[in-house]
C-alpha cells in the first residue's frame, strides 16, 4: 500500500474539512451581518412571466420569467430561511470530510484492514446515509418557505434538494464496514489458532 499518497490523501482532506467549515461559519456570519435583499431561484414557475399575474408580496421583484424572486427588507423568518438553503450542505461536506480525514489517518496508523478502520467507515457511511437526506429536506423546505412567503401561490409545496444518490454510496461504506469488521474478527481467529 502507498503510504505516501494515503498520508497526501489523510492531509488533504483535513485541509478540505477546515476550509468547508470555515465556510459554514463565515457564511453564516456574513449573513447574520447582512441587511440587504435576499433572493431565491425556483422551477415551479418556470412557464409563466410576470404578465400572467404571479401573486407576489409586498417588496417582492421577480425575474422577467418569474424563477427568481428577490425580497427587499425580509423578515427575520425570511432571513433565517435563507440560511436553511445556504447552509446545510456546507456543515454535511464538513462533517464527511472529516469523517473520511479520521478514516485515512487511521489507515495510515493502523493498516486498512483493522477494527477502527472497519467502524469509522461504518461511521462515515450512516452520516452520509442519514446526512444526505437530512440536508435535502432542510434546504428543500427552506427554499419552499422562502419561496412561499414571497409569491404566496397554493401548489408551490415542499421540496427535496440535493444528490440524493449519495445515500447509496454511504449505503455501500456502512455495509463495506461490515465486511471489513468480520474479516478483522476472521483474521484474529485465525491468528489465534495458529
Amino acid at each position: 500500500m502507498n503510504t505516501r499518497l494515503t498520508r497526501t490523501l489523510a492531509s488533504l482532506t483535513f485541509v478540505l474539512a477546515v476550509l468547508s467549515g470555515l465556510a459554514f461559519l463565515g457564511k453564516g456570519a456574513v449573513h447574520l451581518a447582512d441587511d440587504g435583499d435576499i433572493c431565491v431561484t425556483t422551477g415551479f414557475w418556470a412557464n409563466a412571466t410576470l404578465a400572467d399575474g404571479l401573486g407576489l408580496g409586498k417588496g417582492v421583484e421577480a425575474s422577467s420569467s418569474a424563477t427568481r424572486l428577490c425580497q427587499a427588507d425580509p423578515s427575520a423568518g425570511q432571513r433565517a430561511a435563507d440560511l436553511g438553503v445556504q447552509l446545510p450542505w456546507l456543515l454535511f461536506g464538513f462533517v464527511a470530510l472529516l469523517l473520511f480525514s479520521r478514516l485515512m489517518k487511521a489507515v495510515v496508523q493502523e493498516g486498512p484492514f483493522t477494527e477502527t478502520v472497519a467502524r469509522r467507515l461504518s461511521v462515515l457511511g450512516w452520516s452520509v446515509t442519514f446526512g444526505t437526506p437530512l440536508a435535502g429536506l432542510v434546504v428543500g423546505w427552506s427554499q419552499s418557505w422562502l419561496v412561499a412567503s414571497m409569491a404566496p401561490i397554493v401548489g408551490s409545496g415542499p421540496e427535496w434538494a440535493g444528490p440524493q444518490v449519495l445515500i447509496l454510496a454511504g449505503l455501500a461504506a456502512v455495509i463495506m464496514g461490515r465486511i471489513m469488521r468480520e474479516g478483522v474478527r476472521m483474521r484474529e481467529d485465525l491468528e489465534g489458532t495458529i
